[in-house]
């Protein structure tokens, strides 16, 4: 990029589009700001012609020509890179964005397995230790045959299994 120059502000066309997003109240801040400590970042304009057009700095523009101030300091940019300063960002990737949601989750899933096992492991060695009692003994069915007190649901070997399991519940995930 070329050094900073002072430029003419009668010379700098503002674009319609730009000047519908001038704030005044931002305007007089930086007067005062300009006032204080003067300029300290320089507009951006590219050349057309035979004048220039605004490309960045429109508060700073308008701070100058409210102080009365007939150049200000700017960096000259060409056409092309204007425009591409003009471009809005990219928009964001939704599979990349897909991914990252799925990361998080599997991380958290994986959190929530490690406290599970660790307070399994408390639970059995506290379980081992108690005395056992009625409610520890297995109930039996109408046939007399023993089941299990609580029917445990199998644990998802991969993410689309816990997807899949979290869709058949109506779990949020």
């Amino acid at each position: 990029m070329s050094a900073p120059e002072s430029f003419p502000i009668d010379k700098i066309h503002v674009p319609e589009k730009k000047r519908k997003a001038l704030k005044p109240d931002v305007v007089d801040a930086l007067a005062e700001s300009i006032l204080e400590s003067g300029q300290r970042e320089p507009i951006l304009v590219r050349r057309d012609k035979d004048h220039f057009v605004l490309v960045e700095g429109l508060h700073r523009l308008e701070a100058c020509k409210a102080l009365g101030e007939g150049a200000i300091t700017g960096l000259l940019i060409s056409a092309e890179d204007a425009r591409l300063r003009e471009l809005p960002p990219p928009p964001p990737d939704p599979e990349r964005e897909k991914m990252e949601r799925l990361r998080k989750l599997r991380l958290e899933k994986e959190e929530a397995d490690r406290l599970n096992a660790a307070s399994r492991g408390s639970a059995s060695a506290h379980a081992a230790t108690r005395p056992r009692g009625p409610a520890d003994t297995p109930r039996k069915d109408r046939s007399g045959a023993a089941k299990p007190a609580r029917a445990a649901a199998a644990a998802p070997k991969t993410l689309s299994d816990w997807i899949k399991q979290q869709e058949r519940s109506g779990g949020r995930y």
